[in-house]
């Protein structure tokens, strides 16, 4: 039951509030502090439910809320402390920020009942005597839901900063609420990647906003003395602060202390839910207490590294430890245990070393003491990484993303009577979710993406429209849509620049992702070969067989056939080895062998197996080209719908641009590279080999040319095929076009070579790739690999969706 003594004085001063306009409720709070509460009129109040205490630890909540404090009222609202009062009360106080401290005061014995109605009623006194009727709930605890689903806010955010059902102690019915608090929320952010990879299918709005530093705060530690209590411990240090829990890895901190006696460990922090007997006990083990957030800085500055030995148990599989980024940012060495969110991206951009074992993490540890440092370039890298992840942009994202919700009406007022249903259409969809638009001012444009062909434009699109993000593209040709650019010859008919770009695709995803910018003209594709003075299909087939060899072969009979002819080998290397293996060497002679060697500038067997991967023979009479679920061409052109992809305020496109003439003068956040590997690298390890193209455009005064849209020639003559356009494009036309396309060694970059040794030379690339940070590298260009346009456009949407969960 509720404590009557709170419920009666509660209802008791309400009712008296609602005559004089005044509260005379039991806070406990300085005549002063009340005053100094800024009144923001327009600008919602932020009340945050939260199971930390405000005073514990300084950690994402204090980053974030007292830094909201210059623009509104935030109210933090701390569990509830029992003791043996009878009436119950709250406490407000007022931190050096401006924050409003609230913790409520309550009888011991309360049943669960009776907690939540007196905490409601505290709640209500609360918004009664500081008159908050514009506000946001902010919730870090789901827990509070039990007692504030009666209020009506503005907007509901819920940010997860852990998995709080993984912890020692947690309620059993915190996964029940938690159901609820995603029922009622219009945004959810998560602490990091690992969380958000959790949580995103559970709400459509969920945005990851990993662990963020105070560079100016912790970078401190580079230059100051260290404190007193600390500065006779003797060298070498390694360092942890923060909450000394479960969490904790204590057989690591012994392993290692017992490893390396001459290594003392320095802790600081409280320790909480563990008994502290069970820490390990040494010499070279200090444990020093809580210190303050300022004084942090100071701790730092002593030790030569800094260890996050963490654990690997349920409640650390999603933890995004914000000390990460702090030690970096006091240009301390890092070594790790294997927690997901701290291996991405710090391990992966070697900015931490990672270890779990024991004799790991002593290696680990001698190494990053000896080689992290300025002298090998490593605390260039650090800093770099750090100009991206400031507490200020990650609270100017977050404030963008809730001002959005509420302007484009998408923040549900909540009260009791919300349910799922009230937020969910018929089909299960999200009503009136919109894209949030979320402009940072730190720099002109947020991106800078080189290259408007297919990676480039759908990643600006993406970034544009879904993220809200100010995107700069920039294109050394005077044209968008790279090599699918087409355009009207001066005949007025529709071709393909470079060559016949034909769209087919089995991904669903890509087909309709690409129809927000197109009509679509079905069309199947068909392509004869010009063999022994024949037009004969290729893919090779009933048809082929029988016109080749004057025979009337049934589909048993093909079948058959092609197993007379294939020469089966054992091992499969290269491409010769693929086709004479499934066809037989008189067919790979007539249809592969010069083709190949034509486009390629080598023999099939001088070529990767990867080249000529799958050698489709069929035992019908299906002439097409390809048979992917979805095959069609943009009704209005490629060009068009390129157009229409670029088509926002938020890209600009610049053409006739070297990305290099305009970085540094239009700066970007961060960078999305199409462009050649190697040349990004100013060839460092060499030019990596591609082959090229000629196209030799002609119109003719006829209607038809040819007989099928493209005719590959596989013998003696200099170009490989010829494309008619009017058979793609669909247009009537008393005229015709044709190109004739002459492989060659060198000019604009199309396939990259698939020998071995290239494979060599692109993984060094790949390493200095990997060692980039705010660079993405998207593309057949860029990651030196072969892709046809729908595998360049999933990929593009894959690393999209990469850069929304690290922003």
């Amino acid at each position: 039951m509720a404590s009557s003594q709170v419920s009666k004085t509660i209802l008791s001063n309400l009712a008296e509030q609602k005559s004089s306009g005044l509260s005379s409720l039991d806070f406990a709070t300085s005549q002063k502090a009340h005053q100094k509460v800024k009144l923001f009129t327009q600008t919602p109040d932020i009340v945050c439910f939260s199971h930390l205490r405000w005073n514990f630890v300084y950690q994402r909540p204090q980053h974030i809320l007292s830094r909201c404090i210059q623009e509104r009222r935030v109210f933090f609202i701390e569990e509830p402390v029992f003791s043996q009062e009878p009436l119950g009360r709250l406490d407000i106080k007022q931190d050096d920020n401006g924050v409003m401290v609230v913790v409520p005061h309550l009888p011991l014995g309360l049943s669960e009942e009776g907690l939540n109605a007196d905490l409601r009623l505290l709640l209500d006194g609360l918004f009664a005597e500081y008159n908050i009727s514009n506000y946001i709930c902010w919730y870090y605890t789901p827990m509070a839901i039990a007692f504030t689903n009666h209020l009506q806010p503005q907007a509901i955010v819920y940010d997860c900063m852990d998995e709080l059902s993984a912890f020692k102690g947690a309620s059993p019915k915190l996964k029940d609420y938690e159901a609820e608090l995603f029922r009622r929320a219009d945004l959810v952010f998560t602490g990091g990647q690992s969380l958000y990879e959790s949580k995103v299918n559970q709400h459509p709005n969920v945005y990851a906003f990993p662990s963020s530093v105070d560079v100016a705060h912790f970078a401190q530690a580079r230059s100051i003395a260290e404190p007193a209590d600390q500065a006779n411990i003797p060298h070498p240090r390694l360092g942890f602060f923060g909450v000394i829990d479960e969490r904790m890895d204590i057989e690591l901190l012994r392993g290692v202390a017992e490893a390396r006696p001459d290594w003392h460990l320095v802790i600081i922090g409280p320790v909480v839910k563990i008994d502290p007997a069970i820490l390990p006990q040494s010499e070279n083990i200090h444990y020093l207490g809580s210190k303050n957030y300022k004084e942090l800085p100071a701790y730092l500055a002593g030790w030569d590294l800094a260890m996050l030995p963490f654990a690997r148990n349920e409640a650390t599989r999603f933890i995004s430890p914000t000390k990460t980024p702090e030690y970096l940012a006091a240009a301390k060495p890092v070594v790790s245990t294997s927690i997901r969110d701290v291996v991405r991206p710090y391990g992966e951009s070697k900015l931490v070393r990672i270890a779990d074992t024991v004799d790991e993490f002593v290696v680990a540890a001698e190494q990053a003491m000896q080689e992290d440092n300025s002298a090998t370039g490593w605390l260039s890298r650090v800093d770099a990484f750090l100009e991206k992840i400031s507490w200020d942009r990650t609270l100017a994202s977050m404030m963008k993303l809730i001002d959005s919700a509420i302007a484009s009406g998408t923040a549900l007022r909540t009260n009791a009577t919300h349910s799922k249903e009230d937020k969910m259409s018929s089909n299960g969809a999200v009503a009136g979710k919109q894209a949030p638009n979320i402009i940072t001012r730190d720099f002109v444009f947020d991106y800078l993406i080189v290259g408007a062909g297919f990676s480039g434009s759908v990643i600006a699109e993406r970034l544009a429209s879904q993220s809200g993000k100010k995107v700069l593209v920039v294109d050394k040709r005077n044209h968008i849509g790279g090599n699918a650019y087409d355009h009207y010859n001066e005949d007025g008919i529709l071709i393909h620049k470079y060559g016949p770009h034909i769209f087919h695709t089995n991904s669903r995803e890509v087909f309709e992702y690409l129809s927000r910018f197109t009509q679509w003209r079905a069309y199947e594709h068909r392509v004869l070969a010009s063999v022994e003075g024949q037009l004969v299909p290729i893919p090779i087939n009933l048809d082929t067989i029988n016109k080749l060899y004057g025979m009337n072969l049934n589909s048993f009979e093909a079948e058959e056939f092609f197993k007379s002819l294939a020469e089966p080998k054992e091992y499969i290397h290269t491409s010769e080895d693929v086709v004479v293996s499934k066809v037989g060497r008189v067919l790979y002679e007539k249809f592969f062998r010069g083709y190949t060697k034509k486009q390629w500038g080598l023999d099939p067997s001088e070529l990767d197996k990867s080249v000529i991967a799958r050698i489709p023979t069929r035992t019908n009479r299906d002439d097409r080209y390809f048979t992917d679920t979805y095959q069609a061409m943009p009704l209005h052109g490629f060009t068009r719908m390129f157009e229409n992809m670029l088509n926002h305020p938020n890209i600009k496109v610049m053409l006739n641009t070297d990305y290099r003439e305009i970085e540094k003068a239009i700066p970007c956040r961060e960078m999305v590279y199409t462009g050649p590997v190697d040349e990004f690298f100013d060839y460092r390890y060499g030019k990596l080999p591609y082959r090229s193209l000629d196209f030799k455009h002609e119109t003719h005064n006829i209607p038809l040319f040819q007989p099928a849209p493209v005719i590959n020639y596989p013998n003696e003559h200099l170009y490989t095929r010829v494309t008619e356009f009017k058979y793609l494009t669909g247009q009537e036309h008393s005229k015709t076009s044709v190109v004739y396309e002459f492989p060659k060694a060198e000019g604009d970059p199309y396939y990259p070579v698939p020998r071995p040794e290239n494979q060599e030379v692109y993984k060094q690339y790949k390493a200095l790739v990997d060692e980039t940070p705010g660079i993405y590298f998207v593309g057949r260009l860029a990651t030196y690999k072969y892709y046809n346009m729908d595998q360049c456009v999933a990929q593009a949407l894959s690393v999209y969706k990469q850069i929304v969960v690290r922003v």
